[in-house]
């Protein structure tokens, strides 16, 4: 084939998720048929296959980055991507997992243009639902049987430990007033760098990539899972709910130490000595839905004061980007993203339309609208 044809069938990043999401919702559909019938319908809902009375539904679900990174790598490391739907399916299941019980944590009543799973069901059901999706996730990868399988789950285990560790450190930010710039960048490579980098690491044990492949691939899904949760941090703040699911300003709402927040805290500006006193003036209330779990440890949900409106949190995005923090968020995201694609050009003989398409998914969630 030539050059000029091989890139003339190369898929743009939106044909390709659309892609990865119907080769991997029937498998992903089928495992969660195998759950007991209450945690059916909790995962269910949260997929967007079903409404909170149990009825069939057509709800748009996520954005299947991961599943499509699992994919391509595997064709990428010179196999196919029907090998790699297992590894694609484990990986989603766990994805959804963590979604799951961030919601509760951050107290998050939207996702996905809809009210989240914990305010339907209650925070009981949606964390043991968060359980049942992690569980099912390894049960799927080692029914595969294939040598990759041991490997394979060891990896994606140490990637949901990093996953944990990540969340634990997001939560513990909270309650400090002292947070640093590389504590809060440690904290996003693990809470979603390290589970790019295992889609990869996955996708690329089943498509039969040597070690070498195998950790160039890693690399590359790594670096672009930092640059994922920048770009995300941004949209925590200026991102358009229509795009996003979630209301205006949520990350500031919530007093969330997302990267921008704690760029421009730590830069010593004017605007950063008044983003504190907005952090500090944060007493939070009772959530619908969570009466009980105010005070509890990690679970501190949203409340609304008088800096709370939306003059006030607009000003507090202001200061966000006076202080530098939109800037540099923006700017790391942007060599993080140069950083994996050169991991993805040093591949040793890759597959030209697998790569072309990685790099592309790669510029879609780092320039994703903000």
């Amino acid at each position: 084939m030539s050059e000029t044809t091989r890139a003339s069938t190369v898929r743009s990043a939106r044909e390709v998720l659309a892609w990865s999401r119907d080769l991997t919702r029937p498998g992903l559909r089928s495992a969660v048929e195998t759950l007991p019938p209450s945690m059916r319908r909790v995962a269910g809902y949260h997929f967007g296959w079903l409404d909170e009375h149990g009825l069939p539904a057509a709800v748009g679900g996520g954005k299947a980055v991961r599943p499509a990174l699992v994919l391509l790598a595997a064709e990428a490391a010179g196999g196919s991507a029907a090998a790699a739907l297992p590894a694609a399916v484990a990986v989603e299941l766990v994805h959804n997992f963590s979604l799951l019980h961030d919601d509760v944590m951050d107290g998050d009543a939207t996702r996905r243009h809809r009210r989240t799973a914990w305010s339907v069901f209650g925070v009981n059901a949606a964390i043991l639902a968060g359980d049942a999706l992690l569980t099912l996730a390894f049960d799927v990868l080692r029914a595969d049987g294939r040598p990759a399988v041991p490997e394979a789950a060891r990896v994606l285990g140490a990637a949901v430990l990093d996953l944990v560790e990540g969340q634990s450190a997001d939560t513990s930010f909270e309650r400090r007033d002292d947070v640093t710039l590389p504590e809060c960048v440690s904290m996003a490579e693990s809470k979603t760098g390290a589970l790019l980098g295992a889609a990869c690491t996955l996708g690329g044990l089943f498509g039969g990539g040597g070690p070498e492949r195998v950790e160039r691939l890693r690399r590359f899904g790594d670096r672009l899972g930092l640059a994922f949760q920048l770009v995300d941090d941004l949209l925590g703040i200026w991102g358009d709910p229509a795009v996003t699911g979630k209301p205006v300003y949520s990350d500031l709402r919530n007093r969330k130490k997302s990267l921008p927040v704690v760029a421009a805290l730590t830069s010593g500006t004017p605007a950063a000595r008044e983003l504190a006193a907005f952090y500090r003036r944060h007493h939070p209330a009772a959530a619908p839905g969570l009466p009980n779990l105010a005070s509890a440890p990690g679970l501190p949900p949203t409340g609304a004061g008088p800096a709370d409106t939306d003059a006030g949190l607009m000003r507090a995005a202001g200061l966000v980007e006076a202080a530098g923090g939109r800037e540099w968020t923006q700017e790391h995201a942007d060599a993080l993203l140069a950083e994996a694609l050169a991991h993805l050009a040093s591949l040793d003989r890759p597959a030209p339309r697998a790569t072309a398409e990685l790099r592309a998914l790669a510029h879609l969630v780092a320039h994703r609208d903000h």
